[in-house]
């Protein structure tokens, strides 16, 4: 006969912890990304996008959660309040935030014992054909039996599961940000666009009416018998093409309205964005530092934590190779009759641990462990490909804030030529030295320049909004939460 000691139970928590202490698996270093040199008053001559711009010392913290102050405007600031609440995109990817929140608590409760308990009432009767060679016996059970079951993760395995939803929570939380972020700034865009427009209809309406007076004065000159019918018609013409572009600019501002409303949750039919024309210059954008790009951008904390979680299941891989010990206890009442079932008596117990190894699998552990290997390259990949793509918009909105200031400037200048050209060209048709084509041809450059004047406005206002986006729209990686 065989006699346990007392202290074997003792001895087995202590041996369960050392080998729970166990984690199998690489520990997570997070992998180099591309960096590239301060901004500064002086940049490096190699450093091209910076040259001809002058960046604020680096106070890009001064870009807050609420970066569309930086424009002084009043009715954004009050459009982009309402995205948060009221955007349904928005609320999706709250709840797949909220989603893998929960998967933290699903995989850590893996750590603790299960208990399940299973009472039950049963009335019976043998076969009489039993070879037993009882006849006909019957009997009743009343049981109440209660399991518990622990799987010790030895290696890690469990662990590792908990880290990887950790880390994808972490993930999801930095992938709402970049939502929010998209739909802030495609706000910002679209009321640009719109109040774009509504300075192209402005400068059309100011056009029609100036269209209008030509059109008398010819029509004045034709009575008196000093223009002919064609110049009549040639006024005619420009005066309804210049209404019929008045009639697309509304068309197409309407559109950006209806996409407003869409992103602050209400149907276009309830939504109407007041006519405000866009001339206000665009905002000064504090650049700082590109390397603080990997620190405030959301997708890119998303792509690295997507790395740590794909280092994750590598360990979780590896653990596969390793026994698991799962150790189980079951106990309980049970009884021929109600009157003894919860009597001492009824008592029964067994407990013991089991250990599971998988003895042969036709590599395919192996071919698990590869394939973990692989998908952390690919993540490691993906997030230095993100710090790239990050280091470019920001150099190519750099760019194009640049080029388009000195376009601005010369194209500003453009439009006050061509308007004083068209003035000589109606003094000289008034004063009977010119046709009318040639006051046509300058009312049509007038034209055109002030439209595109407007319109390089419209691509500073949209170029700085994407750099600000750029630059992560004022959020940090400190906003993660630890899970």
């Amino acid at each position: 006969m065989y006699f346990i000691s007392r202290k074997f139970p003792l001895y087995a928590v202590c041996l369960v912890s050392l080998l729970c202490s166990c984690t199998v698996g690489p520990k997570y270093t997070k992998p180099a990304a591309p960096a590239a040199p301060a901004y500064s008053e002086q940049p490096p001559a190699n450093f091209k996008e910076v040259n001809g711009w002058t960046p604020a010392n680096p106070a890009d913290s001064q870009i807050r959660g609420k970066w569309w102050e930086l424009f002084s405007d009043p009715q954004l600031n009050a459009l982009e309040e309402q995205v948060e609440p009221a955007n349904q995109t928005l609320k999706a990817a709250e709840a797949s935030f909220r989603q893998a929140r929960t998967l933290i608590a699903i995989n850590r409760s893996n750590l603790y014992p299960t208990v399940s308990a299973g009472p039950g009432i049963s009335y019976n009767r043998i076969s009489g054909s039993n070879p037993t060679g009882v006849r006909g016996y019957q009997y009743g059970l009343f049981s109440l039996p209660i399991d518990v079951s622990w799987d010790a993760d030895f290696w890690g395995r469990i662990r590792h599961t908990i880290a990887t939803a950790r880390e994808q929570y972490q993930a999801s939380a930095a992938d709402l940000e970049n939502v929010k972020l998209q739909l802030e700034t495609e706000l910002a865009v679209d009321y640009f666009e719109a109040r774009s427009l509504d300075a192209q209809k402005q400068l059309l309406d100011d056009t029609v009416a100036a269209y209008q007076k030509a059109l008398q004065l010819t029509q004045n000159r034709y009575t008196g018998g000093i223009a002919s019918k064609a110049e009549v018609a040639q006024a005619q013409t420009q005066l309804n093409q210049t209404q019929a572009q008045e009639i697309d600019v509304s068309a197409a501002r309407a559109s950006f309205e209806h996409a407003i409303a869409v992103l602050i949750g209400k149907p276009p039919e309830e939504f109407k964005l007041p006519v405000v024309p866009l001339h206000a210059e665009p905002p000064a954008v504090p650049v700082g530092i590109p390397s603080q790009l990997l620190q405030r951008r959301p997708d890119i904390a998303a792509y690295e934590r997507q790395v740590a979680a794909a280092n994750e299941q590598i360990g979780i891989a590896q653990a596969a190779y390793f026994p698991d010990l799962v150790i189980s206890a079951a106990g309980g009442l049970q009884s021929g009759s109600i009157v003894n079932w919860f009597t001492w008596p009824s008592r029964f117990w067994s407990v013991g641990p089991q250990l599971l190894e998988t003895v042969y699998d036709a590599a395919r552990r192996r071919a698990q462990v590869a394939n973990a290997l692989a998908g952390y390259d690919v993540a490691v990949a993906n997030y230095r490909q993100s710090a790239l793509t990050a280091f470019q918009e920001v150099e190519d909105n750099l760019a194009t804030l640049r080029v388009l200031e000195a376009e601005s400037a010369k194209q500003h200048e453009a439009s006050l030529a061509a308007g004083n050209s068209l003035q000589l060209s109606l003094n000289r048709y008034k004063g009977g030295l010119v046709t009318y084509l040639e006051v046509i041809t300058a009312q049509s450059i007038a034209l055109t320049n002030e439209r595109t004047e407007v319109d390089i406005l419209r691509r500073r206002m949209d170029a700085t909004v994407a750099l600000i986006k750029a630059l992560g729209g004022g959020w940090d990686i400190s906003k993660l939460p630890n899970g």
